[in-house]
């Protein structure tokens, strides 16, 4: 006989198998709607589920950001590239035009020379001064050398000394500019600066080398008609019975240089003697003799004559004392009966006539401004 307990118990487990085969029959249904990607909730109009994602749905939509922005960030710095090779083109075709503008448009013209910087020319900060283009001033001690009175060293002490005036004023500032048109004056007289001129003379016998002279006597201003109207001056000087080279200048400065002792500038004689020089005494001329005032030898000696003849010598010296070459034989009492300078710093009188003057070749200017 079956126990009605029994029954209701078997009743109840059937019918928790039937539940469970129910739920177990649901998840394989969401299991094979999540493989074909939904359809079942669309086909049943399930609306979508809102709020943060969970699980792999939450890594992938993280990692979909992220490669966004990097996306973005990659775009903009391609941008940035693009804009500095775009400036850097603009840059580079901007120098290349300057380049270009600064280069020589001729074939006789140069380039300048590179800067410290790469570009053309010589660097110049902001606080560097332009130099203005000459307005005609002149240097007050330019101005009297270029005058004929002195050298500018020379000028310098006489401006020290109060001895210039320009325009009514007596003027004792060094570096002081005279303005175009001012009248200047030394030691009363007024000056005006002029152009360089250079004339050499063959002087003759019986002049004397001085601008005038008291007693009406010839001189050599007498022989250099034509030369202009600029006053030249002779660079050094030669005795009234001397011949030979002679040089005017108004070069204040050339005339300076060629006479100071300093620069041991040659001059070469030709000397006729009243009787034959002995071999001893050129030889002491070489070596050195003592005059009354000082000591005294001679570059370069020797006869120019005939074997016979030994009274012609030609002496070389860079000297310029008085009368030195006169009282350098009269030491060993020999006369001088003819004295002539064959050649003066270079400068000869060769193809150049006694009594006749010529103007100096730029070339022969040149050369004598080099002398050291």
């Amino acid at each position: 006989m079956s126990n009605p307990r029994d029954k209701n118990s078997n009743k109840s487990s059937s019918d928790d198998g039937k539940r469970s085969n129910k739920r177990n029959s649901g998840s394989r249904g969401a299991d094979k709607g999540g493989a074909h990607g939904g359809r079942d909730s669309k086909s049943r109009g399930d609306k979508p589920m809102r709020g943060k994602p969970v699980g792999d749905s939450a890594s992938r939509g993280s990692r979909d950001i992220d490669s966004e922005r990097s996306k973005n960030s990659d775009s903009r710095r391609d941008r940035n590239r693009t804009g500095e090779r775009s400036r850097d083109g603009e840059r580079s075709s901007k120098d290349g035009d300057r380049r270009r503008d600064s280069r020589p448009s001729g074939r006789g013209e140069r380039s300048a020379p590179r800067g410290k910087f790469g570009s053309y020319g010589k660097s110049r900060s902001r606080n560097e001064q332009v130099v203005k283009p000459d307005d005609g001033h002149i240097r007050l001690n330019k101005y009297l050398s270029n005058s004929g009175i002195c050298s500018r060293r020379d000028a310098d002490d006489l401006i020290k000394a109060g001895l210039v005036e320009v325009d009514g004023k007596i003027v004792t500032e060094m570096g002081f500019k005279v303005p175009p048109g001012s009248q200047v004056k030394y030691a009363g007289a007024r000056i005006t600066p002029e152009k360089p001129v250079y004339v050499l003379l063959n002087k003759p016998k019986d002049f004397i080398t001085t601008k005038s002279d008291p007693a009406d006597r010839r001189t050599v201003m007498n022989l250099l008609k034509g030369t202009g109207k600029e006053r030249i001056y002779p660079v050094g000087r030669l005795d009234r019975a001397t011949t030979g080279v002679l040089l005017f200048t108004n070069d204040g400065d050339l005339a300076k240089k060629l006479t100071h002792p300093k620069h041991e500038v040659k001059k070469l004689y030709h000397v006729h003697l009243d009787k034959a020089v002995k071999k001893e005494h050129i030889d002491a001329m070489l070596a050195g003799v003592e005059l009354e005032d000082g000591p005294m030898k001679v570059d370069e000696i020797s006869y120019v004559g005939t074997e016979k003849d030994k009274k012609q010598i030609g002496v070389q010296i860079h000297s310029g004392r008085n009368r030195i070459v006169r009282r350098l034989f009269e030491h060993f009492n020999y006369k001088v009966l003819k004295l002539d300078r064959v050649t003066f710093a270079g400068l000869t009188k060769k193809d150049l006539p006694r009594s006749k003057w010529r103007h100096l070749r730029p070339e022969e200017v040149a050369s004598l401004k080099m002398l050291k």
